[in-house]
């Protein structure tokens, strides 16, 4: 008689080829058998009858703001806060104080997941004019998701705005780099036109459509010079997504649940709570962004979590603080739209697992299948909740979809074979670990 260590029994199981009605046997962390495992013993055995059993979700963009400032977020409560979002895993972005941009940054942080994180994490590593030359390396540091270039939009050194320098970084190493893509010299150019005091609705006019698309047309054309792959992330504009559609040879694209979920109307709504880069922009963009979702065009979706504190969102504009809060909310809101018709299951998952493990290149992650990671999103797509700050566990306290009814509900995660998420209680202590890159393997 077979025996495994944990049986999901009787869920309705999102697989390559569809959903089924089946057993997932787990030994040692890993998934073993998938089928009729009646006759199997198990050391634990979880109930999903009238559930549906989805690869562990990830969100491949986060800001977890550690090292920084931790009455806003640690790498402690974003983690926890995505694991009681239905999450599995997160990709976590460098630009904290001080940023991530070298092997000793890297090699803590490692030890920081290994203490602290709830679900399993991979890293950023920012790419700066500094450290260019030590790209190629840094790259293929253990757990390294990427490559992070905010070639528009960022402080201190964390940006590269230029075409050579932009060159030469894509020039450095030969794994997909994840772009910020608005361009600089437009948003400076057209800054003095906007002053202290103006409605929060003209932080989309000054970060324009054509901010957005002119830079990710320079990239476009540096990735075809070069051949270095790109990932275009957050992707706003009706214009970015029809031309990336002829790019799929080096790029490939993010869009975010905020610019599949809002509108400008945000912006009267919710005030500085609505700010962040790239801008919530009008209904033709988010019509867009669904199409391209239907389409194939995007890839991945992810939060772009990027918590700040209340103070410095009621700033008033443009002073006010641009980024929001997403890594609790993402999953509940994607299935949510599932319920709604705007995707199927099996497109969520693709999105939001086989997607990530694509893009970035992770080893045993993104599928139902023998030999891959047991790790589950477990959700009742009948649940109807609706998101209430209260349940926001980031210290910043806030979302910007509180109020918000969605049917559809993460009820368990499952991390390599063992509970950890049951109805809003997170199971023991922190369990993650660094996510594993095919690529990533030092160097």
């Amino acid at each position: 008689m077979a025996h495994f260590d944990l049986i999901l029994r009787g869920g309705a199981c999102v697989l390559p080829g569809g959903i089924e009605t089946v057993d997932v046997g787990v030994r040692h962390g890993r998934i073993a058998d998938i089928g009729d495992l009646r006759t199997a013993e198990a050391a634990e055995t979880l109930d999903c009858a009238g559930l549906h059993v989805l690869p562990g979700l990830i969100d491949p963009h986060v800001h977890l703001r550690d090292p920084g400032d931790k009455s806003v977020e640690t790498l402690a409560t974003g983690t926890k806060a995505a694991l009681l979002g239905g999450l599995a895993a997160v990709f976590d972005m460098p630009n904290t104080q001080p940023s991530i941009t070298t092997r000793e940054q890297i090699d803590r942080k490692r030890g920081q997941i290994e203490a602290e994180a709830w679900v399993d994490v991979g890293m950023y590593i920012g790419g700066t004019r500094a450290n260019t030359p030590e790209l190629a390396s840094l790259e293929l540091q253990p757990n390294v998701c990427g490559i992070k270039i905010f070639a528009g939009s960022s402080t201190g050194d964390l940006m590269i705005e230029d075409d050579e320098s932009l060159e030469r970084a894509m020039r450095s190493g030969r794994r997909r780099i994840s772009y910020h893509s608005e361009d600089e010299y437009r948003l400076q150019e057209r800054k003095p036109h906007y002053t202290a005091g103006m409605p929060h609705i003209k932080h989309a006019e000054w970060r324009d459509v054509e901010c957005a698309f002119l830079g990710t047309r320079r990239l476009m054309a540096l990735a075809r010079k070069t051949g270095r792959p790109a990932h275009i992330l957050h992707v706003s504009t009706a214009e970015e997504l029809e031309y990336l559609a002829d790019y799929r040879d080096v790029a490939t694209v993010e869009v975010l649940i905020n610019h599949l979920s809002q509108t400008d109307e945000a912006y009267g709504r919710l005030g500085g709570y609505a700010v962040m880069n790239p801008p919530i922009r009008d209904a033709r963009h988010m019509e867009a962004a669904w199409e391209a979702v239907r389409n194939g065009t995007v890839d991945t979706v992810g939060s772009d979590h990027a918590p700040h504190s209340r103070a410095a969102k009621e700033r008033p504009w443009p002073d006010t603080a641009a980024g929001l809060t997403g890594v609790q909310t993402l999953a509940p809101l994607m299935i949510d739209h599932v319920n709604a018709g705007r995707l199927s299951l099996l497109r969520l998952v693709d999105l939001m697992c086989a997607g990530p493990a694509r893009v970035y290149g992770v080893t045993g992650k993104g599928r139902l299948a023998a030999g891959y990671d047991a790790d589950f999103t477990i959700v009742d797509m009948k649940k109807t909740r609706v998101i209430e700050e209260s349940w926001i566990v980031s210290p910043c306290g806030w979302t910007p979809f509180a109020g918000q009814k969605v049917t559809g509900w993460p009820v368990m995660v499952v991390l390599r074979g063992g509970l950890a998420m049951r109805d809003d209680a997170v199971i023991g202590t922190p369990r993650g670990r660094p996510v594993v890159f095919a690529e990533a393997r030092g160097a």
